[in-house]
């Protein structure tokens, strides 16, 4: 118990920023490999794309929830909810692309 306390403790005076600009490393990697395939369509890969621009969103709401209210993004509630819209909206590309993608497929079959 004493050893995952310490390890707990340890773990929580890590700045995880660098893990999150490490992060997008291999997202850059997926997404040039998405674009040059043609099993993702192109609503997806939009998607996908987006999905960086909730990154960008919620590093400039995160800022000023900061500056403003001087407090965390997930403590203000419209500001989050203003950064979670855009991934929603990428999310809904995502799912969307893949479905009719499916549907696609479906009728082919038949």
């Amino acid at each position: 118990m004493i050893i995952a306390d310490s390890l707990l403790q340890l773990l929580a005076r890590i700045d995880p920023s660098p893990f999150f600009v490490l992060s997008l490393i291999p997202y850059l990697v997926f997404l040039n490999f998405a674009q040059k395939s043609n099993g993702i369509p192109k609503i997806s890969l939009w998607g996908f794309r987006l999905t960086l621009l909730f990154v960008l969103m919620t590093i400039v709401f995160a800022v000023v929830a900061l500056q403003f209210y001087n407090s965390d993004l997930t403590d203000i509630d419209p500001l989050h909810g203003a950064a979670e819209s855009f991934l929603t909206l990428s999310d809904a590309l995502v799912a969307i692309g893949f479905l009719r993608l499916r549907q696609k497929q479906e009728v082919k079959n038949s």
